[in-house]
């Protein structure tokens, strides 16, 4: 694992959500971050069928690009009863031609757990993957998930994405209902994280 200290990293994404969780993530390690989109760079098509896939697809875009270590996060929400489905491709069920409205990919998620009657608890979970990437091609990935379960009606307006249905093992709250320092301490995103540290710790 390569030493970040003194470098400036890429945060590989345009998402205002995971830019902010990831930001609150970084900060106490010192490191200067700028987004993907500060720097106008281009978002790649995302071809895999997997998070570690999508997640490099990001990091060595924008490492190349910058010519600066880039992270990406590719994450998702799989759901038991339906296969694992949305998984790679939770942010396009929630694209409209206007741009994403979750509040209808999560009604469609629900609907389609109506559909097929699922029993309760409707088991779900979130997975995260971080892809470190250097401009000469070499990458770490860092992986983690936070199990659950899925309710109705939505409950919580902070957080982004799925957070108001999904409510997490052990926990009386959605991810949407949460205090962000909660969630940040617990989220998928966290786990995931937390392995990125310990890795830069040992730098």
């Amino acid at each position: 694992m390569r030493d970040l200290k003194g470098q400036k990293l890429i945060i590989a994404s345009h998402n205002k959500g995971k830019l902010r969780e990831i930001a609150d993530l970084l900060h106490p390690l010192g490191i200067e971050t700028v987004s993907a989109g500060d720097l106008e760079l281009e978002e790649p098509e995302e071809t895999e069928g997997s998070f570690a896939g999508n997640a490099r697809i990001k990091a060595h875009f924008a490492a190349r690009a910058s010519g600066l270590p880039a992270l990406s996060d590719d994450s998702g929400l799989m759901v038991d009863a339906l296969d694992g489905a949305p998984g790679v491709y939770t942010a396009n069920w929630a694209e409209t031609p206007n741009g994403r409205d979750f509040h209808m990919a999560m009604r469609k998620v629900w609907d389609l757990l109506e559909e097929k009657h699922a029993p309760e608890p409707r088991t779900a979970r979130f997975c995260c993957t971080l892809c470190l990437a250097w401009p000469d091609g070499e990458d770490e990935i860092f992986e983690g998930t936070v199990e659950g379960h899925l309710v109705w009606p939505l409950r919580g307006e902070r957080g982004f994405g799925f957070d108001p249905m999904f409510q997490p093992d052990g926990k009386d709250q959605t991810f949407g209902e949460m205090d962000p320092a909660e969630k940040h301490a617990m989220s998928h995103r966290a786990v995931a994280f937390a392995k990125l540290v310990k890795a830069l710790d040992a730098a």
